[in-house]
């Protein structure tokens, strides 16, 4: 039994075209992650006091610590691990909309 064009099934596709838009897909989403791994996200914390910098592949370029808060450690983690989940949290929003962008809003 054949299937494609001209199977004689209402509504069927040539598996032929199908393929090319898989690889297109395909090569469209590495595309899409190459440039998202490129790109830097930088975050503040603590109105400035924590500055980071990540990538679109989420590791941490640097980070610059303000000297007032080196003294009260307590705030000093707090303000970093606030500053690691606000970077994590852009580039997973910036991936999505990428991927949205290219499935057209079929994810």
């Amino acid at each position: 039994m054949a299937f494609g064009k001209n199977s004689g099934f209402p509504g069927s596709m040539d598996i032929n075209s199908l393929m090319k838009q898989a690889k297109k897909m395909q090569e469209d989403m590495k595309k899409t992650q190459d440039e998202l791994a490129k790109k830097t996200f930088e975050i503040t914390s603590g109105g400035g006091a924590i500055k980071l910098i990540i990538d679109g592949k989420k590791t941490v370029q640097s980070i610059e610590i303000s000297k007032e808060v080196v003294d009260d450690l307590e705030m000093l983690q707090d303000l970093i691990i606030s500053a690691v989940n606000e970077a994590i949290r852009q580039v997973d929003e910036a991936a999505a909309a990428s991927l949205n962008n290219l499935t057209g809003g079929m994810f």
